[in-house]
């Protein structure tokens, strides 16, 4: 991800948590959509380009006025994330229109204006998954949390950098031994009993555990000192989510495995209960640590998420840099919001983030966010918002 190990997801989080938005605010004096709805065809970024350039195939795209929401965007938000990260975009004609945004963004830039721009530059092409079923919309968060430079009774977790011997060889992530063989990395108990490197940090085990879902978050020091922890690495296990287990064997109930709901259980049952069902999953995140800046992290792509416009996706479907308005209805989790439609830029991508209308809405830091976040898992529908041949 990157912001995530993904920088992997309260997606993630309920991911964890179940394996597991964009509500933007509406607009107002938005003029209402005109004109009629014709259908444009537009070159297919969804489809694959062979290797020799044969161009893909033609799509239908529909004019953004046909989208559900649109008249309720926040059309120069939704410009706005689209300046943030057009330069990372593949595609020429995408380059073209980014370069084009940026001219328009140096003087007075009114809500119409933007709306105008949007509607006039990008056509919508739905994207589908196998079956026409509704795909999945979960969210992730930069966390927050305290931690200590020494060990103590509560803050017993050490946040670990890459140990030097863990080797990448032909997409493998393994061990090297003493006589200089290699083999499987040791799973999260493993790691967890044997420390093999100064940790950079102390924490709660429960925080330390959903910031290596996450895959990056903030620290707040007792003496006052700030730092960021950012994904650098990982054993090469498989996610494997926890809510499900927990549920299963009736830790928790059935629809309540919320980011919060096992966050609570896990910090009321500290130490070796807690870590017995956190070793369900045996992927473990090493870090980094660099100093806080007080913005958002950088996802995959190089860029710093906007809070609420960014996704991370399965970068075998999407690129990053990708233009893409979300649909989702109905959450099914207690403390689920109604609903988030939106403009968002593809600029992350996690490791449970899988299939064509799959996405983890980044919600920004902290505690807010994060209790947000924790409660998105939604049905949803994916446009990409791509260039109209005509520009």
């Amino acid at each position: 991800m990157s912001a995530r190990a993904s920088t992997a997801t309260v997606a993630m989080l309920i991911a964890v948590l179940a394996l597991s938005a964009c509500a933007t605010s509406p607009a107002t004096d938005m003029p209402p959509a005109t004109g009629p709805v014709v259908p444009v065809p537009v070159p297919d970024p969804a489809a694959p380009v062979t290797g020799d350039g044969v161009p893909r195939p033609a799509a239908v795209g529909q004019p953004l006025t046909a989208l559900p929401g649109w008249d309720h965007e926040d059309h120069l938000a939704a410009f706005n994330a689209w300046r943030t990260g057009c330069r990372v975009a593949r595609d020429a004609a995408a380059r073209t229109l980014c370069d084009r945004a940026g001219r328009l963004a140096a003087g007075p830039l009114s809500p119409s204006d933007a709306r105008a721009f949007l509607e006039a530059g990008f056509t919508a092409i739905p994207a589908r998954t196998d079956d026409g079923a509704p795909g999945l919309l979960t969210a992730y968060f930069a966390p927050e949390y305290p931690a200590r430079r020494q060990p103590d009774a509560e803050f017993d977790a050490p946040a670990l950098g890459v140990p030097g011997d863990l080797v990448r060889r032909e997409g493998q992530t393994l061990q090297r031994r003493p006589d200089g063989s290699t083999g499987p990395y040791p799973e999260r108990a493993v790691i967890e009993a044997s420390v093999p490197v100064a940790p950079l940090a102390w924490m709660r085990a429960e925080d330390l555990f959903f910031l290596q879902i996450q895959g990056s978050g903030y620290l707040t020091f007792a003496d006052g000192g700030r730092a960021r922890l950012a994904y650098s690495g990982d054993n090469g296990a498989p996610f494997v989510g926890i809510a499900r287990p927990m549920a299963r064997d009736g830790l928790l109930p059935q629809n309540g495995t919320s980011g919060d709901a096992i966050r609570g259980w896990l910090a009321a049952h500290r130490g070796a209960e807690a870590r017995a069902v956190m070793a369900l999953n045996p992927r473990y995140i090493f870090f980094r640590i660099d100093p806080d800046d007080g913005g958002d992290p950088a996802g995959a792509a190089g860029v710093p998420l906007p809070a609420r416009r960014a996704i991370a996706v399965d970068p075998a479907h999407w690129r990053y840099g990708d233009f893409v308005w979300i649909s989702a209805d109905g959450g099914n989790l207690r403390g689920a919001r109604g609903s988030y439609q939106g403009a968002v830029m593809a600029l992350d991508t996690g490791s449970a983030i899988r299939g064509p209308v799959r996405a983890d809405l980044y919600m920004g830091r902290g505690e807010s966010a994060g209790a947000e976040a924790g409660a998105v898992r939604h049905p949803l529908r994916m446009w990409r918002l791509v260039p109209r041949p005509d520009q």
